[in-house]
């Protein structure tokens, strides 16, 4: 976890327990296959046997070295960048040969007279495949890298709307002469709110900061909408030292309020579900809402689409986004990787 005014990121090996780095890498190689099978063989006919003689040595190769780099992958996390790259290619280079000539008369058939030079070529082939994904890798982790950072810093300052504020200091203006404490109170809240929101700027925070800044704005849209506005916080089997990204359930909240309940004469209640799947994290938002040929304020959905947008950068394929409108309500849901803090 780094924070936006340091210098960019140092290099690092992809995370091969990804699943979006795996099936990156099969396809990959894969395409790199089908290139060799082309420029060796004769003719389009000869494409297909030529593929087959570098799919069978290469699937075993392959599902090896991601399973054996998936179980590393703690190790590979504490090596400085050129000394995993290298640790990388020596192991493709020793599953190569080992399954080389464990293979026997598959990859050697009877009277081949060089056996030898067929085990060289199939290495330099390992280690150039091994080169362009890791190159690869780097060179997406730098620009993905940068535009994490910038997503984030447009999220950062995005997210502070000024009806937000505007709203909150008329709320507190309100009553700041027959509750005076509450007022006082309710500007407390909101400098903790901005303070958290603008100062922490890493990758990932505790999940309990989240729901602490989002009960802080709960209560002071309160101020505002009085008993017009209730939550419902359904959180089941979170440990302390789950992490999320920053100002992700905040702006969910922020949406349902001024998209959902405000609109609403009668106001509603906002159900928040936070719960832990295994190895998943779930999250659900769910409003009422006005009919949509009804609603007063459609929106620019910009923090719905940062939200999409970061958890992409930050999970791939591994995190899951649904949204979805009826009638008379809105349903958000999010899946993401489960992660802990780690304690020393």
């Amino acid at each position: 976890m780094y924070s936006i005014k340091q210098n960019p990121l140092t290099d690092a090996l992809p995370n091969f327990r990804n699943l979006g780095v795996t099936l990156r890498i099969l396809l990959a190689s894969n395409g790199l296959a089908l290139l060799q099978a082309l420029l060796q063989a004769n003719g389009w006919a000869d494409v297909p046997l030529r593929m087959m003689q570098i799919v069978t040595l290469l699937v075993p190769v392959l599902l090896a070295s991601l399973l054996l780099l998936w179980v590393a992958q703690p190790w590979l996390n504490r090596l400085a960048y050129w000394r995993g790259a290298l640790a990388v290619s020596t192991l493709v280079v020793a599953l190569t040969l080992f399954i080389y000539y464990l293979g026997g008369e598959l990859y050697q058939p009877l009277g081949y007279e060089d056996r030898h030079f067929d085990a060289v070529r199939y290495v330099l082939f390992s280690l150039i495949v091994c080169g362009i994904l890791l190159m690869y890798f780097r060179l997406r982790s730098r620009v993905l890298s940068h535009a994490l950072h910038d997503a984030r810093l447009h999220v950062l300052r995005a997210r502070i709307r000024p009806h937000f504020l505007f709203n909150t200091i008329n709320a507190v203006l309100g009553i700041v002469r027959t509750q005076p404490h509450q007022a006082e109170s309710a500007l407390e809240d909101m400098a903790d709110l901005f303070r958290m929101a603008m100062t922490d700027t890493r990758d990932l925070v505790p999940l309990q900061q989240e729901i602490q800044m989002s009960k802080q704005y709960i209560a002071l849209e309160q101020l505002r909408m009085g008993g017009r506005l209730q939550v419902d916080w359904q959180i089941q089997d979170i440990p302390n030292g789950a992490l999320i990204p920053p100002l992700l359930l905040q702006p969910l909240l922020e949406n349902a309020v001024y998209h959902g309940i405000e609109p609403l004469p009668q106001g509603g209640r906002i159900n928040i579900v936070l719960r832990r799947n295994g190895g998943e994290l779930l999250i659900k938002v769910e409003n009422p809402c006005v009919p949509k040929s009804n609603a007063p304020h459609a929106g620019n959905k910009m923090a719905l689409q940062n939200i999409r947008e970061r958890l992409g950068l930050l999970f791939d394929v591994e995190a899951r986004y649904k949204a979805e409108r009826g009638d008379d309500f809105y349903h958000v849901e999010i899946t993401l990787p489960y992660m802990e803090e780690k304690t020393i």
